[in-house]
């Protein structure tokens, strides 16, 4: 992990260096811009920059605060809040917050992703950054289309080469179709014997670079095939009996992003920097999810979780914090979801939990998530093998493909455990600790059901919040979440189902804006579906 930091910092320092001499270079040549075709820059930095931009917005206060978690995480249940600001604990409308994400990834991700296969299209001495291009623009789109549904795909991006200012909504089937095209022929094209990309922060360092991105690519099209479970089964299946035996075999192919402790925004973890760096009391870990974790004494509970105190000094205005931390699994406490405490919003002082029942810190009391997954240098996951072998649970389940799902499910289970090893040491997860957390759910409940795989899904993909609101869709709703009534609600007090589109789709693209709005039923709202999540 201290090499993988020291590279991030070289990389970093590199692309800085890069940047510098192209302005100088084009400030001292008479060159079109409109003609830039890559012999100015190295490709291998915007490699970096992709990958670095896809686990956060580098704007502060952009959406890994307003979307991220202020709406998604919520919904998701991974967290709540008895804030105003965090709109998706109580269903309420915050277009500027689901917006958020919409323009922070064609500003600060979508267009770096094309401009990189642009840059290497055709061009033989790129052949492997260009099919992780590839790759990583179809991640990219995955995450956005899931979120919106149809969205700018095939003209994105292309203002700089194409002129297109006001790009086509394509529709999420047709994106799909696409998406799963392109990331099959990718992997199928990486060659071992053509280039080895430099900027690459997730495998540029392993012992088989290619090899582990072509078990990327497989596990990223199983997921993006599974996402097809309700909508269209027998393209899902098709996608993954082509998978099978080719995607992540253990935890040491985890697709993890180390960030570091820098104020360059593209290398620190912005969920931290926008978020985290100040004690925040208005976000705590929700009651569904420390009291499932209670439940089933699960060991991880002392690492994501801890309940923090500060303690005020000599100057009664000076409060230091954390003064000390609780992470006992005991000690956990979670915040109901759609919660208030009385004196706080909405104007009819609704006291629904009363002074008496909470902590003695009061809101400081409810368990937060923990320094070991939310500091600068935290990585970020984003795409696993507990994932993937719960995921091939599924499918066994489902359609009787991908193998034994018992087998799937316990390397998933026991997976997910052992991958909190990538934010540090302390606290320590024994593979004894993991396999008693697998054998209790086969002495529990015996054979393993969809219901159980999706539950773990959940709980694997804390930090993920958009990949799991996204499996909670498409499994069937699984787990099985009580949804907030809270009073003004938009949604009829159900689980919204997507995001709205930013305003300023309005203002700059209003025609497409509106013909994407028609293909949904009920319009531009959070409780309209996208396509593949099929009511059923």
């Amino acid at each position: 992990m201290k090499n993988k930091t020291l590279y991030i910092l070289a990389i970093s320092a590199a692309v800085m260096i890069a940047l510098g001499s192209c302005k100088k270079d084009l400030a001292k040549t008479n060159i079109d811009p409109d003609h830039i075709d890559g012999a100015q820059v190295d490709p291998n930095f915007l490699l970096t920059t992709v990958q670095l931009s896809y686990t956060g917005s580098s704007t502060p206060g952009g959406s890994s605060w307003s979307t991220k978690w202020g709406g998604v995480g919520c919904f998701v249940q991974h967290v709540a809040s008895t804030g105003g600001f965090y709109y998706g604990d109580k269903y309420q409308n915050n277009t500027g917050g689901m917006g958020a994400f919409f323009q922070d990834s064609y500003t600060v991700t979508v267009q770096p992703a094309v401009e990189l296969y642009q840059l290497t299209l055709s061009k033989p001495q790129y052949k492997n950054l260009h099919q992780m291009a590839r790759i990583m623009k179809a991640m990219i789109f995955e995450q956005l289309t899931d979120l919106y549904g149809d969205i700018p795909y095939s003209q994105a991006g292309l203002g700089y080469y194409s002129h297109i200012y006001t790009p086509v909504y394509d529709k999420q089937q047709d994106i799909y179709n696409d998406l799963l095209k392109e990331v099959s022929q990718a992997t199928d094209s990486l060659d071992d014997a053509a280039d080895h990309p430099t900027g690459d922060v997730i495998y540029s360092q392993s012992g088989n670079q290619i090899a582990e991105w072509k078990m990327f690519g497989n596990s990223l099209l199983l997921r993006m095939a599974m996402r097809l479970t309700k909508v269209d089964p027998a393209t899902a299946q098709k996608y993954v009996k082509q998978v099978i035996g080719k995607t992540m075999a253990s935890n040491d192919d985890n697709g993890i992003i180390q960030h570091i402790q820098s104020s360059n925004a593209l290398t620190a973890n912005q969920d931290a920097a926008q978020i985290f760096s100040q004690d925040s009391t208005d976000i705590r870990l929700s009651s569904t999810l420390v009291s499932n974790m209670k439940k089933n004494a699960d060991p991880r509970l002392p690492v994501v979780a801890w309940i923090a105190y500060g303690v005020t000094g000599d100057d009664p205005d000076n409060l230091v914090f954390p003064s000390f931390t609780d992470s006992t699994a005991t000690a956990q406490i979670g915040l109901p979801p759609g919660y208030i405490i009385g004196g706080l919003s909405p104007a009819t002082n609704l006291l629904i939990v009363a002074k008496d029942s909470l902590p003695d810190q009061v809101l400081g009391g409810y368990s937060r998530i923990s320094n070991n997954l939310l500091s600068l240098s935290a990585p970020s996951l984003i795409l696993t093998y507990a994932e993937t072998e719960l995921l091939l649970a599924d499918a066994s389940l489902r359609w009787g493909i991908g193998g034994d799902a018992q087998t799937h499910f316990k390397n998933g289970v026991e997976a997910a455990i052992n991958q909190y090893s990538a934010y540090g040491d302390f606290p320590t997860i024994s593979d004894d600790a993991a396999d008693n957390y697998y054998q209790s759910f086969v002495n529990n409940y015996g054979s393993v059901n969809l219901s159980q795989v999706n539950m773990q899904y959940w709980l694997a993909s804390l930090m993920d919040e958009y990949e799991s609101w996204s499996n909670w869709r498409r499994s069937g709703d699984m787990p099985h979440l009580k949804p907030t009534n809270y009073p003004g609600n938009v949604t009829g007090g159900t689980i919204p189902r997507r995001l709205n589109y930013p305003v300023s789709q309005k203002n700059t693209n209003l025609a497409n804006y509106n013909k994407a709005v028609a293909n949904l039923t009920g319009g531009d709202r959070i409780t309209s579906r996208v396509w593949w999540d099929v009511a059923k």
